[in-house]
């Protein structure tokens, strides 16, 4: 039989065989990554690799993105976030007045164009209106002709004459004289048949008015009859411009006040003031026509000039933001509004019209020193698309 102390001293070493046994196995299983313990050693946290946790589209635009929302039940706004550049401009009042631009042609004015016609019948003896577009200036001579009923009509006065001097017939000289002067000979030929006691078989045709011979319808050696027209003579010192207007353009015709005429290739620049308004609309073109008188001394305007004409109403106070501050979305106008967080924008609906070329008057969604983008805007646009913000 074991004596004690050898029984004592084998359960001792069994004691020292198991629990080295058992550290070897924990050992073991933390290097396997199975340590069931709270702790774990360094060699192991250091060789494994954290797996990020995969997001898909639609978790990651629920993150980010809010959707509409209700300004009743929401407080929150839903704002497009830019990390890029954005030049913001703040909305201002400014004294301006209501410019707008406006094209049409310039004409020739009805009143200032004449017609020489004569009263009796007859052929053209010497033409010295020959050619069209010539200048002639008011009284100047345009043709000699031969007329039989004007020929006939000076010797009844050359012998109504002759005859008062004989016999006092002073209402038979005074009919003579009116016929001549009623068939349009003037009153030069008149007087020199008195003086020299001499009809003429030839007479004059002058020109009535100081102007272009635009229409020419007689040449060397033709007839023609009261019925005919000879020519046609146009005064340019005064014309017009028939500038067209757009439908949209009416209501604000009234507040205009000042007009300003440009004609390509001419470097002065025309005052004008406003004649007529057209009664009707061109159905083709869906524009109304604004006439507006000109003077053109120097007559360096001529019929068919294409013009421009700048139009402007008084000056007042007005809310105007760029052109390129303002975006027009489904019919709508729109800016970006910045907020209070920098590098978050707000995109608001505004009503705007259109101040001159390069500005906007604001009617309402915006107040004064606010601040909105002025450049971006299609980069804002498509992130608020992105974001579903509207």
């Amino acid at each position: 039989m074991l004596s004690r102390t050898n029984f004592i001293a084998i359960l001792i070493l069994s004691a020292f065989l198991l629990s080295t046994a058992y550290a070897e196995e924990s050992s073991m299983k933390c290097e396997a990554g199975k340590c069931s313990s709270g702790s774990t050693s360094p060699t192991t946290t250091s060789n494994r690799k954290k797996v990020p946790e995969k997001k898909t589209p639609s978790a990651e635009k629920k993150k980010t993105s809010k959707g509409p929302t209700d300004q009743k039940n929401d407080q929150i706004k839903a704002t497009v976030k830019q990390l890029f550049n954005v030049n913001t401009i703040q909305v201002k009042k400014v004294s301006t007045a209501q410019e707008q631009v406006n094209y049409g042609y310039i004409v020739a004015q009805d009143s200032r164009m004449v017609d020489v016609v004569t009263k009796f019948d007859g052929f053209i003896e010497k033409l010295y209106a020959d050619t069209r577009y010539d200048y002639f200036e008011k009284g100047e001579a345009l043709a000699k002709v031969y007329s039989p009923e004007i020929y006939q009509a000076k010797q009844d006065y050359l012998n109504s004459l002759n005859y008062n001097a004989k016999t006092s017939m002073p209402q038979m000289l005074k009919s003579a004289k009116l016929k001549l002067e009623l068939l349009g000979v003037c009153q030069k030929e008149i007087e020199e048949i008195r003086k020299q006691r001499k009809a003429n078989a030839y007479t004059t045709v002058f020109a009535p008015v100081s102007g272009w011979i635009f229409e020419k319808n007689v040449n060397q050696g033709s007839s023609f009859n009261t019925k005919k027209r000879l020519f046609q003579i146009v005064n340019l010192d005064k014309v017009w411009m028939d500038a067209k207007l757009f439908q949209n353009e009416l209501e604000t015709v009234d507040q205009l006040e000042h007009f300003m005429v440009k004609a390509k290739g001419i470097k002065k620049t025309y005052r004008a003031q406003t004649s007529l308004l057209y009664p009707m609309l061109d159905p083709k073109e869906a524009t109304v026509t604004l006439r507006l008188t000109i003077d053109n001394e120097l007559q360096e305007l001529k019929p068919g000039m294409y013009a421009k004409l700048h139009a402007s109403g008084p000056s007042q106070s007005r809310l105007v933001i760029p052109r390129t501050a303002a975006m027009r979305k489904n019919g709508l106008w729109y800016a970006f509004l910045a907020t209070e967080f920098q590098g978050e924008y707000e995109p608001v609906q505004i009503k705007v019209k259109p101040l001159d070329t390069k500005h906007f008057e604001v009617l309402s969604g915006l107040k004064e020193d606010e601040m909105i983008v002025n450049n971006a805007l299609f980069m804002m646009d498509s992130d608020a698309q992105i974001n579903g913000i509207y």
